[in-house]
């Protein structure tokens, strides 16, 4: 059994793809902040059958993502899939006329040192299998600037172009790079922003391997 890893795992979207991937035979690996939250997250997936583990890391501090990441390759399998999906901290949305440079260091740190500790951490381990799926969920600012949401904005910005260059530069090693952007965020009675419809579009985009970055709503580009 192989595991997905999901940094940012919450009652919504990432309880929604836990479920999906864990339907298809894959260990669920929870990874947020919060122990108990994690632990209440694993506990619904196992009474619907799933395999699953939480495990406390904040994105913020690296070996704390580190030591997350190895303990639950160990205690359920290697990690084929990788999924980067923390919320934005309020604190990071101020509006650009206001943001100083010491706005940013919170966003940055979680949007593109995050990721990048992430990948480099499992990385190996996917080439050991010789296979793997690395997917970014963003918000629209990531590739449409929003002055309103300035610290957001740059530090997805960066996650996106990271994103992009690993996409192409794993691409012949059978590990694929995609990104989710999901404008006007999860829910508000769009059927295809709900949890559940998005959790099928992340499967998809592991399961058919296509394009770097597909837009809900609008495909891909």
């Amino acid at each position: 059994m192989t595991t997905i890893a999901i940094i940012g795992a919450g009652p919504g979207l990432g309880q929604a793809t836990a479920r999906r991937f864990g339907r298809e035979g894959f260990a669920v690996a929870l990874l947020s902040r919060t122990q108990e939250n994690v632990d209440q997250l694993a506990a619904g997936l196992a009474e619907a059958g799933v395999t699953a583990r939480g495990y406390a890391a904040n994105v913020r501090e690296p070996d704390a993502l580190r030591e997350a990441l190895d303990a639950a390759a160990s205690d359920l399998g290697p990690i084929e899939v990788l999924q980067y999906s923390p919320v934005p901290a309020h604190e990071f949305m101020k509006p650009v006329l206001e943001t100083a440079a010491e706005d940013l260091v919170g966003p940055v740190e979680q949007s593109v040192y995050g990721p990048v500790t992430a990948v480099q951490h499992v990385l190996p381990g996917m080439r050991v299998l010789g296979r793997g799926t690395i997917l970014l969920i963003n918000g629209g600012s990531a590739v449409r600037p929003n002055g309103a949401v300035a610290g957001t904005s740059v530090a997805f910005a960066g996650e996106s172009a990271y994103g992009q260059m690993l996409h192409d530069a794993l691409a012949p090693e059978s590990i694929h790079v995609a990104q989710l952007i999901i404008p006007r965020g999860i829910g508000g009675g769009d059927l295809d922003h709900e949890p559940g419809a998005l959790a099928e579009r992340i499967w998809s985009l592991h399961r058919d391997r296509g394009a770097f970055r597909t837009f809900v709503g609008e495909g891909t580009a």
